[in-house]
């Protein structure tokens, strides 16, 4: 049975007390949120090891890494590294999430290196794939997004692969207004899980998470989680409110 995750991805928002406000109110309101689903959130980097501790007890709320690097130490300035994160007890670390391959420039090469960095710490990669708004007009945004996920994730065994997550984000329906439909999210969720089940076999691609990453929010969660391929949500405004976080989370048992 495929894990349902959802997951907050903050990216650089919210001050220190805003933050702890906000992990504070996702916890008080347990009830609200939907107890088949894997609650994961992913705060800016400073406040990992005190979120950690606050929730070390609740066992529901993971902390998860929204960033590292592939070495294990040394002259990395301003870096931090899987096993400093294994240290704080993180289990999750987004990887290649579409602003840190626009803005920091990183490539397959390098999202190849911190997935299997990770794994190497028993770390949960939530491994970030899609395409921008000129890649689906060409009509090449299926190939495209092959490529990601080969290039990166192909070079793994099939009990590594196993143990990584993908998230489907299309990057022309992030903080753009526009949505894709569910349709269009299904088809590209059967596209990944069908590959993955060419090279690696179905058991492993029907046993893989794939969440969808492109502006959940809840008004159309019910439907993008009701796709047979869609396996949980990587949320990331929506989830900067503990009450929009847990309507969405709850929108798997409606």
């Amino acid at each position: 049975m495929r894990k349902k995750i959802i997951a907050g991805n903050w990216k650089m928002n919210l001050d220190y007390s805003e933050s702890k406000s906000l992990i504070q109110n996702i916890a008080k309101i347990e009830s609200d949120f939907n107890a088949n689903a894997e609650i994961v959130i992913f705060p800016s980097m400073p406040y990992l090891s005190v979120f950690h501790e606050l929730t070390k007890d609740i066992d529901w709320i993971n902390i998860g890494s929204q960033n590292c690097y592939f070495e294990k130490s040394g002259a990395f300035t301003g870096e931090t590294s899987p096993v400093q994160l294994k240290s704080l007890g993180i289990k999750y670390c987004l990887v290649g999430h579409s602003e840190r391959r626009d803005y920091f420039s990183e490539d397959n090469v390098v999202l190849a290196k911190k997935i299997k960095a990770l794994l190497e710490e028993g770390i949960t990669p939530i491994f970030c794939c899609g395409e921008q708004l000129q890649v689906r007009e060409a009509n090449v945004y299926k190939e495209f997004i092959m490529k990601q996920v080969e290039e990166s994730l192909f070079d793994l065994s099939v009990q590594d692969i196993a143990r990584v997550v993908i998230a489907y984000e299309p990057v022309w329906a992030i903080g753009t207004g526009k949505t894709a439909t569910a349709q269009q999210a299904q088809e590209i969720h059967q596209l990944i899980r069908n590959r993955i089940a060419k090279d690696f076999g179905d058991k492993t691609a029907n046993e893989m998470s794939i969440l969808y990453g492109g502006s959940m929010k809840a008004e159309n969660a019910r439907e993008l989680l009701a796709q047979k391929d869609i396996d949980g949500g990587l949320i990331g405004g929506a989830s900067l409110n503990a009450d929009t976080f847990a309507q969405i989370s709850i929108s798997y048992s409606e």
